[in-house]
């Protein structure tokens, strides 16, 4: 069976055995595998797989039409997609408390192959999944990037796409889910589908939009393809929140950000150990064997404040004072020192907001988002500086809806400043609706921004290929997804050369494209 195969027959149900316990003998009215099943965070030796059970999604309590009662969970692990070779069961306990999610963490397995993997309760089975663990060599990794999918603005054919193409691993950068109530946030074409009643703001109020938007198949198909490194941005609590801050200045905030990271474990494929009290940790190391690191950075939990009452503004001068951070000093050191440990030939920074000066004014003086790195200048230019010591990095961005393709630069306003890593932007899932092409506009902000070479405001997510020699990307869109059906494109190619350390790298000049 190819991957296509297994892709089309996972998500029909046609790889389950056909035995079941009899219906009475079951205690759950219907199936509870409605939100799918999922894996992540893939090592050496093993993977966690997710699932959450839910007879009634949409059940207005967050609970999922639930009983009030802990559930047995059986899980199999197997080396082929028939089941025929289970390497690894057993049975995980749904708890009631955890809104009957479960979180399998294994490890001991071979390194450098695919599983296969499934769940039962109560005689019902779930989908199959696909999942990898992490070589120990130089394997290439083929790896999509993806961020931002505001359920309201549009359907999720890009997902889908994305899952067509069978990826070894899926990066996802932020703002999985939003927190809007119905319009809340609306987009140019209008609301193409309705989120749950109300803003979140309890953890039922979380879970059950959770539930909402991981009922949509075409999501449920890109968990099924492979193993996903997840990170979250400020949608998944409150826009545009900074640390303990809220941006609207809602009282209880902090009571509230306990509860949406609380939720947001709950829907994960996420280690145990990322949920530690009121902390969410989801800056964490994953390497592709010698091949790469991916380093996840978390750029709102432990940030400053927004200089200047945020927004896109000229002339604050706020945003350059050396002592303001967007990592945090516990996490700062965490990243300085990976960086500098790294034996890897690829480094590989996933986070969530543009890392590269963003100058949104045309014409003469300067407006920035003070709600990007742009507002944390100091810090910026200090991380640019530990990249430029570093093996091939790479940063890997969400957030903005558009595609960019960007160099970055110590010295933003020197056009001889060596260019010390590249950045690649992955446009939205979803968020905005329909994308567009104003040829006018991307040429301004191409002209204000010298060092962004390229931009597309359409749907979409980026494909890559790595290998020891190279990283090959495209930056993949749709032109509409207020319907069903759109195609996915190439409307760009990256081919960005490996180099054999910092000097090399800031000679190599701008990667090859078309």
């Amino acid at each position: 069976m190819d991957r296509r195969a297994f892709l089309t027959a996972a998500t029909a149900g046609l790889l389950l055995p056909q035995t079941a316990t009899p219906a009475a003998a079951r205690t759950l009215r219907s199936d509870p595998f409605t939100l799918g099943v999922a894996s992540g965070d893939p090592s050496a030796d093993g993977f966690v797989l997710w699932t959450r059970l839910a007879v009634d999604p949409l059940g207005g309590d967050g609970r999922g039409g639930m009983p009030a009662r802990d559930v047995d969970v059986d899980w199999q692990v197997s080396a082929d997609e028939r089941f025929s070779t289970i390497v690894r069961s057993g049975t995980a306990t749904a708890r009631a408390r955890d809104a009957h999610s479960v979180h399998v963490e294994l490890d001991g397995l071979e390194p450098g192959r695919e599983y296969f993997y499934r769940f039962r309760s109560e005689g019902r089975l779930s989908p199959a999944g696909r999942t990898r663990t992490t070589p120990t060599g130089e394997t290439p990794l083929t790896f999509a990037v993806a961020a931002c999918a505001h359920y309201e603005h549009g359907y999720y054919t890009a997902y889908r796409r994305l899952a067509e193409q069978e990826p070894d691993l899926v990066v996802f950068l932020g703002d999985y889910m939003y927190e809007y109530g119905p319009s809340g946030y609306t987009a140019l074409a209008g609301r193409v589908r309705t989120h749950t009643p109300g803003k979140c703001e309890t953890l039922a109020d979380y879970r059950l939009r959770h539930a909402q938007y991981k009922s949509d198949h075409d999501l449920q198909a890109a968990h099924l393809v492979g193993p996903w490194l997840m990170s979250f941005d400020d949608h998944e609590i409150e826009n545009n929140w900074a640390g303990s801050v809220s941006s609207t200045g809602a009282p209880g905030f902090t009571r509230r950000r306990a509860q949406a990271f609380r939720a947001y474990y709950e829907n994960m494929p996420l280690r145990r150990a990322s949920l530690q009290g009121a902390v969410l940790r989801v800056n964490r190391r994953i390497s592709w064997g010698t091949l790469a690191r991916f380093h996840l950075l978390d750029t709102r939990q432990f940030r400053d404040d927004q200089a200047c009452l945020d927004g896109v503004r000229a002339g604050c001068d706020d945003r350059l004072a050396s002592g303001r951070t967007l990592l945090g000093a516990d996490q700062w050191r965490w990243l300085e020192s990976g960086l500098r440990g790294s034996t890897t030939r690829w480094n590989l920074l996933g986070q969530q907001i543009l890392m590269a000066q963003r100058d949104y004014k045309v014409g003469p003086g300067r407006e920035v988002n003070l709600d990007s790195w742009d507002g944390y200048a100091a810090e910026r230019t200090r991380l640019l500086g530990s990249l430029a010591g570093t093996s091939n990095p790479v940063v890997l961005t969400g957030d903005a809806h558009m595609h960019h393709l960007a160099e970055l630069k110590t010295d933003f306003d020197d056009p001889d400043s060596p260019v010390v890593a590249k950045e690649l932007v992955a446009s939205s899932i979803a968020s905005d609706g329909d994308g567009y092409r104003d040829r006018t506009w991307i040429a301004e902000a191409l002209q204000e921004n010298p060092h962004i070479s390229f931009i597309d405001q359409r749907r979409g997510y980026l494909m890559a290929k790595l290998t020891r020699d190279e990283l090959s990307v495209d930056f993949r869109t749709l032109d509409y997804i207020s319907r069903r059906g759109a195609r996915a494109k190439t409307s760009h190619r990256l081919t960005l050369p490996a180099t054999t350390g910092a000097a090399a790298a800031a000679q190599a000049g701008a990667p090859r494209a078309g």
